[in-house]
Formats: C-alpha cells, sequence, structure tokens
C-alpha cells in the first residue's frame, strides 16, 4: 500500500526579487480565494445556485486576467490561482462534513487578510516546476530558490506548497508517493502514559519525564520583547522589525517544544508494543487558570504523534475515555477511593492498605483500561501493613534472647 508524505524543507530565498515575487504570488492567491467566497456567499444569499468550481476559474481567472483592474494576475502562475480554487473548495467540504457528523465541527470558510502572517501558495506537477542538479527549487515565474534540504526525498515528488510562517521564514513541503513503513519488530512491553503538568508524561513502568516548560523559560525573552514592540508607532518600519523578533522568539519556543515531542514519541513507539493514553479535555483546560502551562504542555500534538507513528511502526495505540476515574481507582485491588485534590501526590488505599503514588497509579489505570497487561506493582510506593501471623502475635511466655549488641 502506497502513502502520500509531506517532507519540509527549509527554503533560503535571499534574493529580494525572489521574495518580491513570493509575495505576489501569495497576494494573488489570496484575492483569488476571496473572489470566489464572496461569488458563493452572494449567490447564498441571493437563493441562486451554488457556483461550481470549473465556472469560478473561467469567471475569476481566465476572463479576470483580460480586464485591466485585474491584469496582474497574469504576474504569477495560473496553477497557484487555481489551487487557491481547490482551497476553497476543502474549506467547505470540511464545513459540510462537520454538519454531518463525519468530522469535528468548524466555521463556514472566513475571507483571508493581507495582514496575515502566514501564507502559502502550492504548485502541482502542471506548473512545471522542477529540482535542479544543484539541488535548488525552480518554481514557475519566481526562479532558482536555495534549499536547505531537511532529507533526501524518497520519490519524485508530485506537489510541492511553499509557506512563508510569521517569522519570515519560507518552508517547502513537498508531497511524495512513499511504500508501507518497515514495521519494527515485535518486543514485550506495553505502556500506560498519565499526561500532567508537573510532570509532562508519568509511565505505567514508574518513570516521570520531567516538563520542559519551553514557554515558562522563555517568558523573560519574550516579555522584554514585547515591551520593545508595545513601545513602536503602529505602522513604522521598526515596528515590523519588533513584530518579527517577538515572532522569532516564539517561533523558537514552539520549534523546541515539537522536538522534544518528536524525541520522546519516537523512543517510547520504538521500544513498547502497545501505548495507551487518556482522552483530555484540552479545550476546557485551556479555560482554566492553567491555560498558559496546558498551551505549554502540548499534549494534542503529543498524542497525535504518538497516534501516527504508531499506524506507521505496526504498534498498537489506545486512547481511553476521558470519564475513566484513573486518579480514584487503586491499582492493586481496584478499590474506588474517591476523588483526591490536586495537592494530594500521594495516598494510601483503604481496602488493601498500598501507598500510592498518584500519578504512577493513573497511569497503571490507563493501561488496565485499554486492556494492556501491565504489572500494577508499578504505582506502589511502599506495601502497606500486613497483619502478623496467630503465632508472633502477642507476648512470648519465655524471654526471647536479644540481637542488639
Amino acid at each position: 500500500m502506497r502513502r502520500r508524505r509531506n517532507r519540509r524543507s527549509t527554503s533560503r530565498t535571499r534574493s529580494a526579487g525572489q521574495r518580491s515575487a513570493l509575495a505576489r504570488a501569495f497576494g494573488c492567491a489570496r484575492v483569488v480565494y476571496n473572489d470566489a467566497l464572496r461569488a458563493r456567499e452572494t449567490a447564498r444569499s441571493e437563493g441562486l445556485p451554488f457556483p461550481k468550481t470549473g465556472d469560478l476559474s473561467k469567471s475569476l481567472i481566465t476572463e479576470a486576467k483580460r480586464r485591466p483592474e485585474r491584469a496582474w494576475l497574469g504576474e504569477v502562475s495560473a496553477v497557484v490561482l487555481q489551487q487557491s480554487l481547490r482551497d476553497l473548495d476543502t474549506a467547505y467540504r470540511n464545513f459540510f462534513d462537520g454538519l454531518k457528523g463525519k468530522r469535528p465541527r468548524m466555521g463556514t470558510p472566513r475571507y483571508k487578510s493581507r495582514k496575515d502572517t502566514r501564507q502559502s501558495v502550492r504548485f502541482t506537477a502542471n506548473a512545471r516546476w522542477s529540482i535542479t542538479p544543484g539541488q535548488k527549487l525552480r518554481l514557475p515565474k519566481i526562479g532558482d530558490v536555495k534549499v536547505k534540504w531537511s532529507r533526501t526525498l524518497p520519490a519524485v515528488p508530485s506537489t510541492v506548497t511553499v509557506v512563508k510562517d510569521s517569522a519570515c521564514r519560507y518552508f517547502a513541503s513537498f508531497v511524495v508517493e512513499t511504500g508501507p513503513e518497515e514495521v519494527l519488530p515485535e518486543v514485550v512491553p506495553e505502556l500506560g502514559i498519565d499526561l500532567g503538568l508537573g510532570h509532562f508524561a508519568v509511565l505505567s513502568d514508574g518513570t516521570k519525564v520531567d516538563s520542559p516548560r519551553f514557554l515558562r523559560r522563555a517568558e523573560k525573552r519574550l516579555k522584554k520583547a514585547q515591551r520593545n514592540l508595545s513601545r513602536k508607532e503602529k505602522g513604522s518600519r521598526n515596528r515590523n522589525k519588533a513584530r518579527l523578533k517577538v515572532a522569532r522568539a516564539h517561533a523558537k519556543v514552539t520549534d523546541a517544544r515539537r522536538e522534544f515531542h518528536h524525541q520522546l514519541s519516537t523512543r517510547l513507539i520504538r521500544e513498547n508494543q502497545a501505548v495507551a493514553v487518556e482522552d483530555l479535555a484540552v479545550k476546557g483546560l485551556a479555560r482554566t487558570r492553567l491555560a498558559k502551562s496546558v498551551h505549554d504542555a502540548g499534549w494534542s500534538a503529543f498524542v497525535t504523534m504518538l497516534e501516527y507513528k504508531a499506524a506507521r511502526y505496526g504498534r498498537t495505540f489506545v486512547k481511553i475515555g476521558r470519564f475513566e476515574p484513573t486518579s480514584q481507582v487503586c491499582s492493586q485491588c481496584g478499590v474506588k477511593d474517591g476523588p483526591k485534590p490536586l495537592h494530594v501526590r500521594v495516598w494510601t488505599c483503604r481496602g488493601c492498605g498500598a501507598v500510592l503514588d498518584r500519578d504512577i497509579n493513573a497511569a497503571v489505570n490507563v493501561a488496565k483500561a485499554a486492556g494492556l497487561a501491565v504489572p500494577a506493582c508499578g504505582a506502589q510506593v511502599r506495601p502497606g501493613l500486613v497483619p502478623a501471623p496467630r503465632s508472633e502475635a502477642g507476648t512470648h511466655p519465655t524471654p526471647q534472647p536479644s540481637t542488639a549488641r
């Protein structure tokens, strides 16, 4: 079975002419997208039939180029403009699929602004883009762009998407056809993971992974950059320079967090045959006083990485319901001991007397709820009090020899 995968590389657009050409392509794609969205919204409000993509392409691209007020659309590749219309079709399709329950609900397509800090254009094979023998990316009506390749492409790419992020960095994302990934050899361990804020992840084998807190550690630098930005006059060049400094500081935090997620998720998938996590209500937690710490942890991105890497390498991934009382049930005897405040990190089971670590106990219960075979002893801090045998209870009739020196 062949799959389509994206490969991203950093594009170094040192030429001012290439940056201007890319900005022109971004702007033309945005104008066509907004014109098509306006045409469909107007047809909906007036009760007219929904305009098809072919009709929009003819009126908004082919015929618009012949008019003086839209003649500048001919300065960019026509494939970029056509792909912009396909992006609008995808946005509408996702919106209607959300109404039908086929995917999570999302809002209606919105107009794109020229002030958006993230811009992108896509080139398909029809645009006749290519990779030169000197490993440069040749784009139509833009030129040969220097690329810092992150990896070697496994096959001939069919599509390339050029993205400019808020930190004014350019990325090239390739779509290639690849075969099935190599399935990793089977291993014995099966793992339950409890995600948190004190520790980023607590594993059912007793391992605790500290939370890097990338955003918290960068707050001092971000605060200084934000203060410098607020003092600049709006619309000035100095304000734009200060905005780029803030964006680059945030991009540095984002890249460090993503790298941490990739390294940890890859290690867990390689070392364990099955992995189980809890379905956390991240949106709800992000509305509490812990919002900054929740966003800094990035649980959703980490769980997504675990899921697709497990499918890629032949591992088992299980996500249990968020209403499982993993922190209330003793992993030793199964007695539900009731909810506990967050400051209670160690508690004693009233059923068996085991002294349990809250986080490790929750990780073991996550694995059990997922049907994984894990040792329950990982949750125990120390054994509980065991009643003495009847023969040893009470007072001995005869004095016993002392063992103290």
